[in-house]
Parts: C-alpha cells; structure tokens; sequence
C-alpha cells in the first residue's frame, strides 16, 4: 500500500469515526456543524470537540516532522522525540518551572520546554559520543534518560501532589480543550517547523550518503545536524507544552511511511506529519467513544504509547547497526582476590552495621533519635518489617541480577534494565485492578507469570541475532516504556488507590507489614539457597556454548532453570520496591570490581551488596527529608541510574 492510499484509508477511518463520535459522545452534533448555534450542544461542538479534533491533528503532525528530521539527521530509524528523551526533558522542565518559577509559564512557557528538551538531547549525545553516535547506543542512552528523568518526575510528583495534581494528567497526554487556545498556539509554531524543515530538506537528502560525500559536496554537517536537530526540539517542545506527553507518534508515523515506500526525505517530509495527524487524531476519536459512558479517564497520550511500544519491539530486529568496528560489550577483565571469605565476612560486617542504623537511628517529631534510645516495641513494629523487606529484595535482585549476566555475558543486563522488572509490575498492577482482594500468593504468582511472559518475548525478539547485548537492552528497555504507559492510564484515572499505586510503583516499603515481610524474606533465603548447587553452570555459560557443552552442560536445560529462577526472584523482590531500581545491575559490578571473579564468591559479594544498597537506599529515603519520605526504589534508581549512563558512556 503506497502512503498516499494509507493515509486515504486513515481520512476515511476518522471520518467515519468523528461522525460516530458526533452522534454518540454528543448527540445532535452533526448538525450543529452546519449551523451552530447557542445551546449546550452546539457550544459543546464548536468549544470542544472541533478544537480537540484539530490540536490533535497538528499535534500528530508536529511529533511526526520531529521524528522525520531525527531519524534523517541521525541515520537512524529508532530515533524520535521519545527515544531519544527530548519529551521526557520537557516535562521535567515544566514541572520544575511549575513548582519553583510559575510566572514562567506565563511569559516563557515554550522557551521553558526546548531548554528542557534540548538538555535531554545534549545528555543522550554525551552517553553516546564514544561510539560515534551508534543507532542503538544512541536509543539505548535516551531510552536511559528518559527512565532517570522519569524517576525524577516521580519524586516531585510524590511530594507536590497538591501542586501537581492537574500536571499528572496532562503528563498522560490530555487533549481536552474548552477553547481554540490551543490551535492558535500551536498552528503557528507547527507552520514555522514544517517551514523550517522544507527549507533544510535539500541539504539534509545529502545525508543519504556518507559524511566524506556529504561534506565534498559543500554541507556543512555540524551546523546541518544542529539546525535539524533544533528544530525537531522546537517542534517536540510546542507540542508536549500544549498537549503533554503524546508517546511514538513521532517513531510511528516515519516507520510506516518508511514502509509503504517513502523512500527519499521529501516524500516522508509530505507523508510521515500527514499519517501522524491521522494516527493520533484515530486514536483520540477512539477512546472518547470508548469512554463517553465510562467515568474512568485514558489519556490520549498514554494510549499512543502504550500502542507505540509494540511498534518499537517489531522494529528493533530489523535494526541495521552501522557500527564500523565491531565491537563487544563484554567487561575487561578484572584480577581475581586471592581472600575472597575475608572480603565477604566484611561486606556483612557492613550490612549488619547498617541494619542496626536502620532500626535504631533515625528522626521523629523530637529529632534524630540515636541507637537504643527507642523501646523495641516502636523500633520492632514499624522499622523491622521494611528492613526485613528491602533487605530481601536487595538480595534477590542481586542474585538474580548475578544470574542474568552470566548467562547473557552482557554486563548491561539486570531485571530492571531488561525489562523483567516491569513485566512482572504489570502482572501484579493488573490483579490488582482486576481482582483487588486478592492475597499476596496470588499477586506473586501473577508477577511470576509476567516475569516469564518478558523473558519469552525477550527470547523471541533476540534468538536470530544471537542475543546481542545491545538489541537484548532495547527490548527490555521498551517493555519498561510499555508499562510506563499503562500505569500512566492507571495513575491519570479516578481509581481512589492511586496514591498507594504510586507509592508501591516507586518503590516504598511504607506498606510493608511483618507477615509480607517474612514471606519476602523466607522467597529471599530459598532462592539464595536454590542458586548455589548451579554456581558450577554461572562459571562455565560465560565460556561460550561450545565449551559448556563440551564440559557436560546441558546448556538449554541450565539456561531455561536459571531463567526461571530470575523470574522467581524478580516477581518476589518487585512485590516490595517496585519495577526499577538498579540493583540488580548495580550489585554485581561491585561484586566484580571488588575482584569476586568466580560464580559463587560473585554471587555472594553480590547479595550482601545487595542487601546492604536497598537499606541504605530505604533509610535515606526515610530520614532524608522527614517528615516526607522518598521511596526506596526511587532511591536506589538515581543511585544505579546514574551508575548506567557512566557505564553507558565508558563503552
């Protein structure tokens, strides 16, 4: 199908369904198009459904023009305003602005968002720089970025909900209106883009070739890149200012006029805003008939995401890495301790230390209280069970973190980062939406079948490029974007448990009783217990399936044991702080780096480590800022967030 009958098919598609929208959501409005007039329907066409239809055509329109300037400046068919960070920066930009500089908002509200999302860019360009700006490395590093900005929005959300309250939903991506506000803002600005990218067409269609016939025929690639580049984040920031966050339509739509055979840059500068004006328009005209008798609220943007990740799971193995050398993300090695019992009695010495910090120091209404001040009574009955608790996830993301990069051989690789974490968040979000009395054993066991849902899609995705580690990473990293989508819808909706659903989405450990905090430890202590008889497979996996084989490794039977192991542990630890913390990648390195080289001295450095992270994370987060608590999970994702993007950028 060529573009143009695509998106003539997609003209008659919303047609079809703005008249539905018309004559079920508002009933007479069809010929209130005609002639409006002054009553309530009439006022409910012209003030609200015909702005909304229209600022989501030209919001459509702008994200796509942004995604097409991207991936032509970029050589690369995965870029676009949501993988490479750029909306991401925006919010958090508007966000700050909101809470600590709002009369910006009212002068400068635009140069607010293209400062933020110019950031973004420059942070994902400095991840990626080393290796030459890399198709996947470059949306593997925004993909980071947009997670770390993410945990940020969080915390300011956590503790300004009052002030923030309205910001959630235009976060999801409302396009609600009650006026034309939001046309004459944005029809300009998308004009001056569309402008802007017409005029650089020519210059940029010489990106086809390589950089050496690029510049032999006078371009200028640095200021050609930083102009192109400019003006996709000045489209991006309009649109997400405007409208919030409207997740891959600015992937989508140059993907599949890609597809339909656009080839040059012109054709996709035509077609590619075109389709996205249709994609999103669609997509809202949907879900306002799918939620006119519903008083649940789905956000328009959130939904483009939550159909978007799909999208960039089909398209990551058809992914061609220009890379001119190949290269390996395999760790250099590292010398191994010749007293590795002593090295791990004194990381417990540690973890010890700092669970009595935990239970007995920390602040209440009359200030720090120091160790052994408090009766046990107090300390045992609201500290002990979230020690136990996060000292127990720590220790199975670790373990099962350990696991994953010594199967894999790719030291990236950890339950948050490749998507397990989330996979098995979304099993359990989903019980308990669906089922909310369910018990504990019942949420486990969902978040199980998750995390082995994720691992065979993982399995699935990557089994034809030999697992390669970084194509490994972009689909764990889009199963994470997945469910940022759907728990965006969730939080966005009226469900009266979203403040719990938030708290337990990042991580805290506030609700954690002694029974649940038992049966995490008990999970904890039998995976530890589990893992050891197969230390003997973690040091021979890692040679090669040739040699394991030759050695007597069965290795699909070890590989498949293990896995499941992973998937245990990740669903047992994300009961407790949620589906992104880093610790289980941030754990093993230490382990490594400390020279515990063999398997089972890893494996044990690495739990201890684990353990010793997740309380510390849960104790700061709990005196930090009293009487406000910042979750552990969030805590513990700035921390290994910030571990990622350094090891991201010394590949």
């Amino acid at each position: 199908m060529t573009p143009a009958r695509l998106c003539g098919l997609f003209l008659v598609v919303l047609c079809g369904f703005s008249a539905w929208t018309l004559a079920t959501v508002i009933p007479g409005g069809i010929g209130m198009l005609a002639a409006p007039g002054d009553s309530l329907t009439g006022i409910l066409v012209r003030y609200n459904w015909l702005p909304r239809l229209v600022v989501s055509l030209l919001g459509g329109a702008g994200l796509a023009l942004a995604g097409v300037l991207m991936q032509q400046t970029l050589r690369n068919p995965l870029a676009a305003p949501t993988t490479l960070g750029v909306v991401s920066g925006v919010h958090l930009a508007l966000l700050l602005a909101t809470l600590f500089a709002p009369w910006l908002l009212l002068y400068a509200r635009g140069v607010v968002g293209f400062v933020g999302g110019a950031a973004a860019m420059g942070l994902v360009f400095a991840l990626a720089w080393r290796r030459a700006l890399a198709p996947t490395v470059v949306v593997l590093a925004g993909l980071v970025v947009n997670l770390y900005l993410g945990a940020l929005v969080v915390v300011l959300l956590l503790f300004n909900q009052e002030a923030l309250r309205g910001m959630m939903i235009w976060g999801a991506g409302s396009l609600a209106q009650n006026n034309w506000d939001g046309v004459f803002y944005l029809l300009p600005r998308v004009a001056i883009g569309a402008v802007a990218a017409t005029a650089l067409s020519r210059a940029l269609a010489l990106l086809d070739l390589d950089d050496v016939n690029a510049k032999n025929l006078g371009v200028s690639l640095q200021y050609l890149r930083a102009g192109a580049l400019g003006v996709a984040v000045f489209v991006t920031s309009v649109v997400v200012v405007e409208l919030g966050v409207i997740g891959f339509v600015g992937l989508a739509a140059p993907s599949i006029v890609r597809l339909a055979g656009a080839r040059t840059l012109k054709a996709r500068l035509a077609w590619a805003p075109l389709l996205g004006a249709l994609l999103l328009a669609v997509t809202d005209q949907v879900l306002q008939l799918a939620t006119h008798d519903s008083a649940a609220l789905i956000p328009t943007g959130a939904t483009t995401a939550a159909l978007g990740a799909p999208l960039l799971l089909w398209l990551i193995p058809r992914l061609n890495m220009r890379r001119p050398v190949p290269q390996t993300m395999a760790e250099a090695p590292t010398a191994r301790l010749h007293a590795p019992a002593r090295l791990i009695a004194g990381l417990a010495v540690a973890a010890a230390v700092m669970v009595v910090i935990a239970l007995f120091v920390g602040r209440g209404a009359d200030g720090w209280s120091w160790p052994f001040q408090l009766p046990w009574d107090v300390t045992g009955a609201w500290r002990l069970p979230r020690v136990l608790a996060a000292g127990a996830a720590g220790l199975m993301l670790s373990l099962a973190g350990t696991i994953i990069q010594r199967v894999s051989g790719n030291p990236m690789a950890s339950p948050e980062v490749l998507g397990i974490s989330a996979g098995t968040a979304m099993g359990v979000l989903a019980v308990i939406l669906l089922w909310p009395a369910a018990g504990t054993a019942i949420m486990l066991g969902a978040g199980i079948f998750g995390a082995f849902a994720t691992l065979t899609l993982l399995v699935v995705l990557n089994a034809r490029s030999d697992f390669e580690p970084e194509r490994v990473l972009l689909t764990g990293i889009s199963v994470l974007f997945l469910f940022d989508a759907i728990s965006k819808i969730v939080l966005a909706g009226s469900d009266p448990r979203t403040q719990q659903l938030l708290a337990w989405m990042s991580g805290t450990t506030y609700y954690v009783d002694m029974p649940l905090a038992l049966m995490v430890t008990a999970l904890a202590v039998l995976g530890l217990l589990a893992t050891r008889p197969l230390a003997a497979w973690l040091d021979l996996l890692p040679l090669g399936v040739p040699t394991a084989r030759a050695l007597g490794v069965n290795v699909t039977f070890s590989r498949l044991l293990l896995l499941a192991v992973v998937a245990v542990l990740t669903a047992g630890a994300t009961l407790v702080v949620g589906p992104l913390s880093f610790v289980g990648l941030l754990a093993p390195h230490m382990a490594r780096l400390l020279g515990l080289t063999r398997a089972r001295e890893q494996l044990a450095g690495s739990v201890v480590i684990g353990a010793l992270l997740m309380i510390l994370a849960d104790w700061v987060g709990r005196v930090i800022l009293f009487p406000s608590e910042i979750p552990a999970g969030l805590v513990a994702t700035l921390i290994g967030g910030s571990y990622f993007m350094w090891r991201l950028r010394r590949l």
